[in-house]
Formats: C-alpha cells, structure tokens, sequence
C-alpha cells in the first residue's frame, strides 16, 4: 500500500490567509521528503474556511518545491470554468510539473460556489460531462475547433493565424492526457459505474463510513467490465482522517479533544452535509433522523487516531473491511499544533506503514 495526501483544508475562520497557505503548502513539501506517492488540493472559491480559490494555482506554487510526488487537483469544479481554461491551463500545469500531475475533476459539491458561478438551478452534473468532454476533445484535436454544446462554445475558425501560432490550444505533457481522477462521495456510487467505463481512477472520501467505502469497490468493477478493462485496486485511493503521536493521551486530545482540528474539521463538514441533505454519508442505518448525527459521533465513527501500533491496528481493520486498495490518502487538516501535525505524518510513514505493509504483503 502507498500513502498520498489529500486536503480539502478546512482552516479556523480567524486564521490569516498567508499562514493557512503557507502550511498548506509545507504539508506537501514535508509529504515529498517522506516518499508519500502522490498529493491532492481541493478548490472553492467562496468558503472563507476550505481558503485555496484554485488548486491548479496552488499546485503550480510546488512545482519547484517538491521532486517526486505527483501532485493532483482535488478537485478542478468543472461547471465553474469554461473548458478552454481548464484545458489550457492544466496543460501548462503538467508542462510545469514534468508529467507529475493527476487532473482530479468533479462537478463540484460547494452550493455558494454554484450560486456565486451562475449555475445553482443547473443541471450541474450534465455541464461536468459536457465540460470534461470538450477539454478532452480540445487535447486530441486540432485546431481550428469548432465545438458547441448545450452550455459552453470553443471555436478559433474565425481568428485563427498559424503561421504565428494563433488559435491554437495547448496539449499537456503527459499523452494522450494526464491520469483522470473522480472522487467518490456517495455511498454504491453510480458516477464510479461510468467514470471508471472511461479509463477515469477513484478516490473515496475521507468522510464516508467504512461499509459506504466498501460499496464502491463494486462500482468500479462493474463499470471496468463495461469497458473491456480488469478492476486493479491498485488504482483504488481511500482518503482517510488519521492522527498519529508516541504518546496515547496527546493523540486523543488532538484528533477529539475540544480544540481538535478534526473536530473543527468535522463540525464544519456536518454542518455542511446536513445543510445540503446530504447526512446520510454519516448514518450506517439510513433511517437515523439527521438530528441524531452528531460530531461526537462521526469523530468516533471517522478518525484513526493514537500510537503507531494502534493505528497501525486499526488501518489493518479499516482495510478488512473496505477490501484491498492501493493508496492510503492522508487526509490533512488544520496545523492547530504544527509540530504535532508534522510528527504524526512522519510517523505514518516511517512507523505505521511498514507495519501494515509487512503484514499484507
């Protein structure tokens, strides 16, 4: 099993900016040094919490910074950019990064974002397929372009000059594209049936119960099978909140304790959902009242936390019963405590797994 990284990070409201941004980008830096295979960002332009406006910006920022791991958008919210941007600039963004680059991609789950872009009554999921559509089709065609679909116009016929390169859009580094990955946030995921039939790669979301990890695995299979390719689990990321310390006692105040970042983390992430009517990612039995979801609860149910042998356990446990994957997304938060946040995923790496390795291999 590899490990990865993966932050949709949710920062104190009274936090400055530049000190949010410069640890989140410290947390990929220290992941690089530690051998950790690849990194994933996450994106929203309008919650003053989850503060990185544009993973592709950010990811950009380490281009420099970091030698091995491949870094990912986490996602690129299709329906709030036209795809001649997101086509041009990913391609840059894969030039920048030598091919060290995943194009994580999703219809985009943050309504303010939706109502600030202009599509919150929008069939947002029919303009994500017409989107990705057209950046594909703008990486294997030639221009001039010429594409019209129901939201969205690519054309450079009337303007293009080639002999000085004008009309002309980029194609990235990595052929025939980089790596398309989807992140899976409902439980037996249909979008995984056809996102996998198109050759796309999975990751499940760091807050879903372990049964609703396990029912994609299905999904992926069945939709591999629709396309004539054999499901490897090795392409199978599970993201997953974990906290890892030498002493037993800092480890539980810092992952549940009443300044937790995981329980700023969760609270904001259960406020979200319930708001949405999306609690029942947090309800093994789906009758629950949403009133009976509570962060108590999800930090009990959500969060790996303790020494490295207890962790280590209980990965070994999560694993049984999602089934076989190929990466472990840990899932950053907040550095409430910077030199415990550090030192956790250090001992992840060099402490916890090759105790779960050792035991699966």
């Amino acid at each position: 099993m590899n490990l990865g990284f993966f932050t949709m990070p949710i920062h104190p409201l009274e936090k400055n900016w530049q000190t949010c941004l410069r640890e989140d980008r410290e947390a990929f830096i220290l992941a690089d040094e530690l051998g950790f295979a690849e990194g994933y960002v996450g994106e929203h332009a309008t919650d003053q919490a989850e503060n990185i406006t544009s993973c592709a910006l950010f990811i950009a920022t380490l281009a420099d910074a970091t030698k091995s791991i491949r870094l990912g958008t986490g996602t690129v919210n299709m329906p709030n950019a036209h795809p001649a941007a997101v086509a041009s600039q990913i391609a840059m963004l894969d030039h920048l990064l030598d091919g060290r680059f995943n194009f994580g991609i999703s219809p985009g789950g943050l309504l303010s974002d939706a109502e600030a872009f202009g599509n919150l009554d929008k069939d947002r999921t029919a303009m994500f397929v017409e989107a990705i559509d057209m950046v594909l089709e703008i990486w294997k065609s030639e221009p001039p372009y010429n594409l019209k679909g129901e939201h969205w116009t690519v054309s450079t016929e009337q303007t293009m000059i080639p002999d000085i390169g004008q009309g002309i859009l980029p194609k990235p580094l990595q052929k025939p594209h980089p790596p398309i990955i989807v992140t899976a946030v409902a439980p037996f995921s249909k979008g995984l049936i056809s996102a996998a039939a198109r050759g796309w790669e999975p990751i499940s979301a760091n807050f879903l119960l372990p049964q609703w990890v396990a029912s994609h695995w299905p999904k992926y299979v069945e939709g591999c099978g629709q396309s004539g390719r054999i499901a490897d689990s090795a392409q199978w990321r599970v993201a997953k909140s974990v906290f890892v310390a030498e002493d037993i006692n800092v480890a539980r105040e810092y992952a549940l304790g009443p300044q937790s970042p995981y329980r700023y983390y969760y609270t904001q992430i259960v406020t979200k959902m319930k708001k949405s009517g999306r609690a029942n990612l947090f309800k093994a039995d789906q009758a629950m009242a949403d009133d009976d979801v509570t962060v108590d609860g999800v930090l009990d149910d959500l969060v790996i936390w303790g020494t490295p042998d207890k962790v280590a356990d209980e990965l070994l446990a999560f694993r049984e019963m999602t089934g076989d994957f190929g990466t472990l997304l840990y899932a950053g938060k907040d550095w409430t405590d910077r030199d415990l946040s550090r030192r956790s995923m250090i001992l992840l790496a060099e402490n916890v797994l090759p105790v779960v390795n050792a035991e699966i291999e």
